[in-house]
């Protein structure tokens, strides 16, 4: 799962990049709303955590621009204001979440997974396609009732193209999602990786899932 995390409390912002890529989250960070809302209407991110109170742009204007651009990316606000009223703000504002802080971990982790989940109309960690299962809250992936035994940036791939199974993916559109915004070596890290995913998910099986889309990209769809 993808996130951003827009803090410009430097100490805070840090130790929360370190404790959900403990979890096995890819983060990217901003410390200001003008950098957090170049990442988000360029990048696709799973879910997006921001402070209210940032340079550039606040929370709330970064969520107001966000909506207006047609990007529906899940948002929970982290802030210290904790008034009924600022809450019912932030979530007219466009908001899926509300989280005040000092905040436990813990909760925010779980209000991360929730709102991801109901993004993908699902109340379910478990993504599926045939045989193929992927538990979003044990990072366990099988193939027909065997677990297969991913490195960190084959299943986040994995991830993406379960989440987006029978979309079309461009290998821009991956990068930004797997290997974070601020990469800058080959595209063919993709085509690589998705070699090594196959051969995984795909080698021993009749029915392969991962397809390339020629001159595009990849994806995952069930076809012989």
């Amino acid at each position: 799962m993808k996130l951003l995390v827009a803090e410009d409390d430097v100490d805070l912002n840090g130790v929360m990049v370190r404790k959900l890529r403990a979890e096995g989250f890819e983060v990217d960070s901003s410390l200001d709303g003008g950098d957090a809302l170049d990442r988000l209407l360029y990048a696709d991110y799973d879910v997006a955590v921001l402070d209210i109170m940032m340079p550039v742009a606040d929370g709330l204007e970064v969520v107001r621009r966000l909506r207006a651009k047609g990007k529906t990316t899940p948002v929970i606000f982290l802030t210290a204001r904790d008034a009924v009223s600022d809450k019912v703000r932030g979530l007219d504002t466009g908001a899926n979440d509300y989280v005040v802080k000092p905040f436990s971990f813990d909760e925010l982790i779980a209000r991360i997974r929730a709102v991801s989940r109901t993004a993908a109309g699902s109340a379910s960690t478990r993504l599926q396609l045939a045989d193929l299962t992927l538990d979003l809250a044990g990072h366990v992936v099988e193939r027909a009732g065997s677990e297969i035994e991913l490195t960190g940036k084959e299943y986040g791939l994995l991830e993406y193209l379960m989440l987006n199974q029978g979309r079309i993916l461009d290998r821009d559109r991956i990068v930004r999602h797997v290997w974070g915004y601020d990469y800058e070596g080959s595209m063919t890290i993709v085509d690589v990786y998705m070699s090594y995913l196959r051969k995984k998910v795909d080698e021993d099986h009749d029915v392969k899932l991962i397809h390339t889309v020629r001159g595009i990209g990849y994806t995952l769809r069930e076809t012989r």
